[in-house]
């Protein structure tokens, strides 16, 4: 946002203008575009450079800075998985690998100040409201959470069969002896493990939205004593610093939370009752 149109601004105002999407219509319904297009455009650039340096393996067998740093990463999220599951893991590692490393470069995008963003997105784009930062958006976090969910019963249906996974959401946690229990069981054991299936994207979703959400609302908070006066941005400029230096800790630990509970339900898919 630029300077004179941010000082027109009551502070609701200014926290709303950040904090607003920018709206389009699909398929009948509303779509938060700057969500879509930072979430896809943060997951096209990295795994494009990846795919990249996937390609520029040099012969000697020597990996460059960047490269070196990605199978950093990678050899980092490997050990995690393979502490919790002992099978083969290349599919569980991938999943996890590429949750970490996109939640990791979109909740990065808190570094950038928001007033930066704007006043691009206003004086060079012409767009009036644009929220930066997609793990912001519960829209975001549920689309990823869920996906994650799908993966994990099409998990649950490799490893048990279609057979064995529908005996499971039907027959545990409670077990009937005999045929007439086992119909009397049938929908509290259902509806058991309904509540437990979608409880798991809305704890993932919910905790992600949430971290990331509030540190924005703190952000903007802290912007706003620059109107206290030279004491005001002074202080402010110190609460931004510990703030960022705070958020250098939380970026990369919700990814690494999201990454092990994602990690943690593939595995768990392979587990018989």
């Amino acid at each position: 946002m630029s300077e004179a149109s941010s000082a027109v601004l009551t502070p609701t105002e200014y926290i709303q203008h950040h904090l607003t999407n920018l709206q389009g219509t699909f398929g009948g319904g509303q779509v938060n575009i700057d969500s879509v297009v930072m979430g896809w455009g943060l997951g096209a650039i990295v795994f494009g450079i990846l795919f990249l340096l996937s390609r520029s393996v040099k012969k000697d067998g020597v990996p460059g800075k960047a490269q070196a740093f990605f199978e950093l990463l990678y050899d980092f999220v490997d050990g995690q998985v393979r502490d919790m599951f002992h099978g083969d893991r290349r599919w569980i590692v991938s999943v996890s690998f590429t949750v970490f490393v996109w939640i990791l470069v979109m909740n990065s995008v808190k570094f950038i100040p928001v007033d930066a963003i704007a006043l691009f997105t206003e004086k060079v784009l012409h767009i009036h409201n644009w929220k930066p930062v997609p793990t912001a958006d519960l829209n975001t976090t549920l689309a990823i959470s869920l996906s994650v969910i799908v993966l994990v019963m099409v998990e649950a249906v490799k490893a048990k069969g279609l057979g064995g996974y529908i005996h499971e959401l039907t027959m545990t946690p409670f077990h009937g002896g005999n045929i007439i229990a086992k119909i009397v069981l049938f929908p509290i054991n259902f509806l058991f493990q309904m509540i437990e299936l979608l409880s798991k994207p809305l704890s993932l979703a919910l905790r992600l939205f949430g971290n990331m959400y509030a540190g924005e609302v703190i952000f903007l908070l802290i912007s706003l004593l620059a109107a206290a006066g030279i004491g005001g941005v002074i202080g402010g400029a110190l609460l931004h610093a510990g703030w960022a230096i705070f958020h250098i800790l939380v970026v990369p630990l919700q990814a690494f939370i999201f990454m092990m509970l994602t990690g943690v339900y593939l595995a768990m898919a392979h587990e018989h009752h």
